[in-house]
């Protein structure tokens, strides 16, 4: 993998938020990818229940100031950066006021989804490839993790494949359990198609499950890895007719060796 650009988009991250399968996850992966030589860069939503103080976050002037258009209104996209100590791997952070400045970073208190979460995962996934493209680091792999970066590989086919950065890039996902209960704002779809997305990629988001949004996240995508021993029946059902490359489960005491050869594979 040297010299790899490895672009990994992530929910959740370990050391900025709790331990889980997806933070622990989007953390090792890329801590084993860079001591093989890959050029990493990691990108999460900064949420407001990240302490920027103590992990040393602060804004980068220079990719801040740009407008992305959600369902018609101007959000002012800040992008904030931090290293994970010990380990020179750069992480950026896709910040807006309205969005993320909440100190929780899916659910009230109660449990109750956020209603505003579709825009927030429309937001991040725009929020990303504006930011690659402004850093100019064309990513030979995107590997996504994680239910708020679900709607980067459909924005990747529809709309940023063309630009020249991105002509040599490869899409994967990693799925994992299910992330959440009950369905996201059912206006989810109309939002989407805002951004000039034929709905026929989005038809599953009528009613915006966490499989659902996972469907869509499949179909396209130029890999899957199983990245749970515990997805779901629905999603393994739907896996059976996806005929791009699928890697198994393997735990993160063997991921490394499959998962290089794998990336191998899909870029060549």
């Amino acid at each position: 993998m040297k010299n790899r650009k490895i672009l990994y988009v992530s929910s959740e991250v370990v050391p900025y938020l709790p331990e889980s399968e997806i933070s622990s996850m989007s953390f090792e992966i890329p801590k084993m990818v860079n001591k093989q030589g890959g050029q990493i860069r990691i990108f999460m939503p900064r949420y407001g229940n990240i302490n920027e103080r103590r992990h040393q976050l602060h804004e980068v002037i220079r990719l801040s100031g740009l407008n992305l258009v959600i369902n018609d209104l101007d959000m002012p996209l800040i992008i904030k950066v931090a290293s994970i100590p010990k380990e020179r791997i750069q992480v950026y952070f896709i910040d807006n006021e309205e969005y993320f400045k909440r100190k929780a970073t899916f659910a009230e208190v109660n449990g109750k989804l956020f209603d505003d979460n579709d825009e927030r995962a429309i937001f991040f996934a725009k929020g990303v490839f504006e930011t690659i493209k402004r850093l100019n680091w064309p990513p030979d792999i995107i590997h996504i993790h994680g239910w708020m970066a679900a709607l980067l590989p459909l924005y990747f086919k529809q709309i940023y494949k063309d630009d020249p950065i991105f002509q040599k890039s490869k899409i994967i996902t990693s799925l994992y359990g299910n992330e959440f209960d009950k369905a996201l704002n059912k206006k989810m779809i109309d939002k989407i198609s805002f951004d000039e997305i034929d709905q026929k990629h989005i038809n599953q988001l009528v009613d915006p499950t966490y499989e659902n949004l996972m469907k869509v996240a499949i179909d396209s995508s130029d890999a899957i890895i199983k990245g749970s021993e515990n997805i779901s029946h629905e999603i393994a059902d739907y896996l059976k007719k996806y005929k791009n490359p699928i890697l198994e489960f393997h735990p993160s005491d063997s991921f490394s060796e499959p998962y290089l050869e794998f990336y191998e594979k899909i870029i060549s």
